[in-house]
């Protein structure tokens, strides 16, 4: 056994404190506790299994990614075990404690504008297309249009979030930047239980919102937020909006408050998207009045963040509540 084999099957726990809504039981699945520290580890090990056995990966290859941090993680802890070398870009609103980390597991990071527009060459995806295109027989997750992305979470995530609530789940809380959670997990639960309703929390910045309330790509409403792995400037090929029920907007204040609440009220340290994820999820629970059972994930841990949304300073230098 080695550390990969302890991808998945992770905590699915009870919000005690923060929840006021007595018919309503809401579940936070703690994805930090897969090894590389988020829930990233389950679609990289599915990715890189796949391209080993069609040969697209070999022996001392090279795997490069765009990343905001997490997935990154991922490759870096596989490719050290496996042998690979390790090129990840991000943006460089990513935070030091999650660069540092993917320097420290052998990666090699190269960091980019945050304010890069998707068509320039500086734009991290870019970035990551033309490394790869300059090294021999190196292979791209290609997380954000890879449909192995959803497929890993089809088979693997959702069978724990079933087999955790004895199947009692009514409402599905994720949001997306890949798309790949919110997706797979939605597609295999409106199978076998087709009136669980998904909902979509989308930064305020994102792409996404606008997409799935028009149909239409608005470029006006991408701008920059602060809340790192979530939204995005780009539609994603991993990301099935048909599978998503419903949107809703939420601002940095509302990830990052939410998220130190969690810490100081439940004992979950989490990362910003976790914070959004649970946000909503309470937003939700305010709109049912049936019980209800709502599962929700915390991505990632909050350790990543200790220089950010976990400082006071920080918060209180770029304009946030306390």
């Amino acid at each position: 056994m080695n550390i990969e084999n302890t991808v998945g099957n992770t905590p699915l726990v009870k919000l005690m404190n923060i929840n006021p809504y007595k018919h309503i039981k809401i579940y936070a699945k703690l994805e930090f506790f897969n090894p590389s520290g988020s829930i990233k580890d389950r679609i990289v090990k599915h990715i890189i299994e796949d391209a080993e056995k069609r040969g697209l990966l070999k022996k001392g290859g090279t795997i490069v990614e765009n990343t905001s941090g997490n997935t990154g993680a991922a490759v870096a802890t596989i490719a050290a075990i496996r042998g690979y070398r390790a090129i990840l870009t991000m943006p460089d609103k990513v935070s030091k404690e999650k660069q540092n980390a993917l320097k420290a597991l052998g990666a090699e990071i190269v960091v980019t504008p945050t304010s890069a527009a998707p068509d320039s060459p500086e734009h991290y995806v870019n970035t990551a297309k033309r490394i790869s295109a300059k090294i021999k027989c190196s292979f791209r997750i290609n997380q954000y249009d890879n449909l192995l992305n959803p497929e890993a979470h089809y088979l693997s995530t959702v069978s724990d979030i079933l087999e955790q609530t004895g199947g009692k789940i009514t409402h599905y809380v994720a949001s997306g930047s890949t798309g790949g959670t919110i997706s797979g997990v939605s597609r295999f639960l409106k199978e076998k239980k087709p009136e669980v309703f998904s909902l979509m929390p989308d930064p305020v910045g994102s792409i996404y919102y606008d997409y799935f309330k028009t149909k239409k790509i608005n470029l006006d409403a991408i701008g920059t937020y602060n809340v790192e792995g979530v939204g995005e400037d780009h539609i994603a090929k991993a990301m099935d909006f048909s599978l998503v029920d419903d949107m809703i907007q939420f601002t940095d204040q509302n990830a990052f408050g939410t998220a130190r609440l969690l810490a100081r009220k439940e004992g979950i340290l989490g990362g910003g998207t976790g914070g959004a994820n649970v946000w909503a999820a309470l937003k939700l629970a305010a709109t049912l009045t049936v019980p209800s059972v709502i599962v929700t994930i915390i991505p990632d841990n909050g350790v990543k963040y200790l220089s950010k949304f976990y400082n006071d300073e920080w918060m209180i230098k770029n304009g946030f509540e306390l």
